[in-house]
């Protein structure tokens, strides 16, 4: 098909073995071209999940470069390989008995203390958060900045795959912004309202109500709804 409508064709090599590759692929269309089936590794296929992070080498290059393979193109005499996750241990813990005033973060990661400021983290982030700062601030105690500077981390892991102090950043990211959630960012008065209907079941109440509805009656309500 490919040579049929003149797409010219690239080297690519997955899992070690050569194959023919329209050009202007993703990794991910490329090796699913390639008769790769993916049962891990796979997750919105066209936006940042996170699951489908890739190790790749480029021709005559010795640097090994990661990325997710929804968003990165193929290139001609690229080596690549699939990881379907990174291997890192995560902490246990009961946020009801986590102490901000002493400094959770590292309480429970105390290995951002050896964070040495490379800034290969941030560098290998496919969302390019600022992935060293947010380890600095969760090292100084700062749960706000730390929740901030992470709010857009999808936990696809590259950031601890390149960390030369076994850090798990994406894990840290994740505590700071529940500690933030629970402890610091104002209460959200709607939410616990919500949340009180669902324990004393008017939530329920409610949605047997609108199961009773026909088609009709379900789009006019749906007209006459308060919107905000």
């Amino acid at each position: 098909m490919a040579e049929k409508n003149q797409i010219p064709l690239v080297s690519v090599f997955i899992m070690g073995k050569e194959y023919k590759i329209p050009s202007g692929l993703t990794l991910m269309k490329a090796m699913e071209y390639a008769g790769y089936r993916y049962t891990r590794g796979a997750g919105c296929r066209a936006g940042f999940c996170g699951a489908c992070a890739t190790i790749y080498r480029l021709k005559n290059d010795y640097k090994l470069k990661s990325a997710l393979a929804c968003q990165t193109t193929v290139e001609d005499g690229m080596y690549l390989v699939q990881l379907p996750f990174t291997p890192a241990n995560k902490k246990k813990y009961d946020m009801e008995k986590l102490n901000i005033a002493h400094n959770a973060l590292l309480k429970e990661y105390p290995e951002i203390a050896r964070c040495i400021s490379c800034n290969s983290c941030t560098k290998v982030c496919p969302q390019e958060l600022k992935v060293m700062d947010y380890v600095q601030a969760s090292l100084r105690g700062d749960i706000e900045k730390a929740a901030i500077l992470s709010f857009d981390c999808v936990q696809c892991g590259l950031c601890a795959f390149r960390c030369p102090a076994e850090i798990t950043q994406y894990h840290v990211g994740q505590l700071a912004r529940r500690l933030n959630g629970k402890f610091v960012a104002p209460k959200a008065i709607h939410t616990e309202d919500a949340v009180a209907k669902v324990n004393t079941g008017v939530t329920k109440k409610e949605i047997s109500k609108l199961k009773s509805l026909n088609a009709s009656e379900i789009k006019d309500l749906y007209k006459k709804r308060s919107i905000e």
